[in-house]
This record gives C-alpha cells, structure tokens and sequence, in this order.
C-alpha cells in the first residue's frame, strides 16, 4: 500500500505512528498520550481525530478510547517501517547521531515512496552481506569522513584487486 494514496498530510501521518506505538504500549490511545507524545494542546489532537475517523483510519468518540481501523493499521504500519528503514541507513551507513537520525528519519519518512524504501532496504542488504562492502567498507567511509580523503594504501589494495578481476574477464 502506498501511503500517500490517502492524501494525509505529515501531520495525520505521524498521528496515526503515534496513535499505534500507544496501542504497543498501552493497550490504549487516549486524547491526552496522543498531545504529550507530539507536544501540542488536546483540542489540536481532537480535531485531527476527527478528520482521520471521516478517512476511516481511526476508530473516535469524544471520551472514548481511540483505535486504528485495520486501513489505518496498515498505513501507521508503512509508516513505521519507512521511519525504521532511514534511521538505521542514517545510524548505520551515514554514521548520523542517534537523535539526529531519529529526527531527520521523521521528517524523510512522510517523503519517501515505496519504490524507493525498496531500493534502500536492497542497499542496505547489499553493504551488510556483499564482500567487497560490508564492515570494513563502512569503516573505511568513517574514516574517509573524518579525514576528507580516501586511505591510499586500502583504496590502492582495492584498485589492483579490481583491475586484476576486470583482466581476467577481459581475456
């Protein structure tokens, strides 16, 4: 499911990740944990409930427990995996701060389609498990940012390895 089919600006987006991780840690979302968990006044809360229950993505009364609807599920469910997805490729691969990473994946995750959490989920995978990248590639990108130059002596290695597989193709 592509979430932004459902035309929900970021704000409605981050109410419905909200809305699942008190259901994770409650059991229940209530008006007042949805307001203390993005900072802002109950009315607000109240009216963007509203809003969401017209989309069928909660289930709202006033004074009632609020519920995701298994459409709105689904979407707070996408939405997390995206945010997942980016903070691990900004703590992992990046080498991003925590805080930062969590930050910035929040604001990412509202942009990003499908297609392309895909794609970096396949990077991802491929920098974990491929020989030639893996841990000690990561690290020499550490140190690459650290230092603003690549290691001569590794990024030579490599060089001859590599000339030396394209040889043996080449014949």
């Amino acid at each position: 499911m592509d979430i932004k089919n459902n035309d929900l600006s970021e704000n409605l987006e981050d109410y419905l990740e909200t809305i699942m991780a008190l259901e994770k840690k409650n059991k229940v979302a209530r008006v007042k944990d949805i307001a203390s968990e993005l900072g802002i006044l109950r009315g607000s809360v109240t009216g963007a409930l509203k809003t969401l229950a017209k989309k069928g993505l909660v289930n709202y009364e006033p004074y009632s427990f609020i519920s995701l609807t298994k459409k709105g599920t689904s979407i707070a469910k996408e939405i997390s995996r995206r945010h997942g997805i980016l903070k691990n490729f900004l703590e992992k691969i990046l080498q991003i701060a925590p805080d930062k990473a969590e930050q910035n994946a929040c604001r990412m995750e509202h942009a990003v389609d499908r297609e392309t959490i895909d794609m970096l989920v396949k990077f991802i995978n491929f920098v974990d498990d491929c020989p030639r990248a893996g841990s000690d590639w990561i690290q020499a990108f550490i140190d690459f940012c650290s230092t603003g130059k690549p290691d001569e002596e590794r990024c030579s290695a490599c060089m001859e390895t590599k000339m030396k597989e394209t040889a043996v193709i080449e014949k």
